[in-house]
């Protein structure tokens, strides 16, 4: 393990060089021009939207992929697969690029994307405990709610040719700790997640989807704790509760499109199977023997325990998602977004 993440480290120091001689920046992300695209073809969502992305490594097309992508990484899921966020904005003909990317001294540098979330941040918690390569990314995440903050102050609004994505609140309940002291952390960070999709409202967003967590418990981290998940699921599902409620307080709640992460993604794992995996939740892609720092935002084909495990397992780490279950992910939340009358 130590000779592999030397070799691992050399990579990512040899690429941090690349960037100096480059003048740094993360280079090969393309804008993000959704319904400016010039393409004629309606897309297969059957309506061009440009797509917005907020929340966290569930959501993050590419925002340490400049660092990361030096051992075949860049995303939280079996690279070079796509995230699902990618899939929807390809599904309305846009291209998801990120927002922000790492720069060689550990900062985030603007780039012309539209994808806000980041690997690790939280709802509205300053970045910490940050558990992966700290010593070449650090604790740089941005939380939620100033992505929000930043797209406004770039951007200035939203508009009715967007579709804005929101998911967050992992990282909150996975910080949290255990019941019943955890509760307060949890449930102020879905209050504040309401407060900040009712921003997003407010400045201009027509459609905004909103997923809840999906049951954390279920994960291969929560099987692997002492309590099998419980105090996980509990949290997952306080969040959930919380965070319904506070949608309704803010008055957004029949403004928005809310996806059911939490109930989609039980009935996956209870029909595994028949959703074309082999594995469950009970195993991960990602080889921890071979992948840095075993986390999926370094994890490549070449890390895989088996050649097609992007395919046929359900996580690609402790807690992120293979490139099908994404792929999977994606077809649902557009499915939910055709049922609410837009596109198809």
């Amino acid at each position: 393990m130590r000779a592999i993440h030397d070799t691992v480290r050399t990579a990512i120091f040899a690429t941090l060089i690349s960037l100096l001689g480059a003048c740094g920046g993360g280079g090969s992300n393309d804008s993000s021009t959704g319904s400016g695209s010039s393409s004629a073809t309606t897309p297969a969502g059957g309506v061009q939207l440009q797509v917005v992305s907020f929340g966290d490594s569930l959501s993050d097309v590419g925002t340490y992929a400049p660092i990361a992508s030096a051992v075949g990484g860049g995303r939280f899921t079996t690279n070079p697969g796509q995230v699902w966020t990618q899939d929807v904005a390809q599904y309305y003909g846009d291209t998801l690029t990120a927002a922000y990317t790492i720069d060689i001294n550990q900062k985030l540098t603007a780039q012309s994307g539209f994808g806000y979330a980041e690997g690790g941040a939280t709802v509205a918690t300053a970045a910490d405990l940050n558990d992966f390569l700290t010593d070449v990314i650090g604790d740089i995440e941005m939380p939620v709610n100033q992505q929000v903050t930043s797209y406004l102050n770039t951007h200035g609004s939203f508009n009715a040719g967007q579709l804005v994505l929101v998911w967050a609140g992992a990282n909150d309940v996975l910080r949290a700790g255990a019941l019943p002291a955890a509760a307060s952390t949890v449930q102020s960070a879905a209050s504040t997640l309401a407060q900040i999709v009712a921003q997003i409202v407010t400045n201009g967003a027509t459609h905004v989807v909103v997923v809840n967590l999906p049951n954390i418990g279920l994960s291969p981290t929560g099987l692997a704790a002492s309590d099998g998940g419980a105090n996980l699921t509990q949290l997952s599902q306080l969040f959930n509760d919380d965070l319904n409620t506070a949608l309704q307080t803010v008055g957004v709640q029949g403004k928005v499109i809310q996806i059911d992460a939490y109930t989609w993604l039980t009935q996956i794992i209870a029909n595994y199977q028949t959703n074309g995996f082999s594995v469950s939740n009970t195993a991960i892609a990602c080889d921890p023997n071979k992948t840095p720092k075993q986390t999926a935002l370094l994890c490549s084909p070449a890390t895989y325990v088996t050649a097609n495990a992007d395919q046929t397992y359900m996580f690609a780490d402790e807690l992120h998602p293979t490139t099908h279950l994404h792929t999977l992910f994606a077809q649902y939340v557009e499915q939910q977004i055709a049922a609410s009358g837009l596109g198809r």
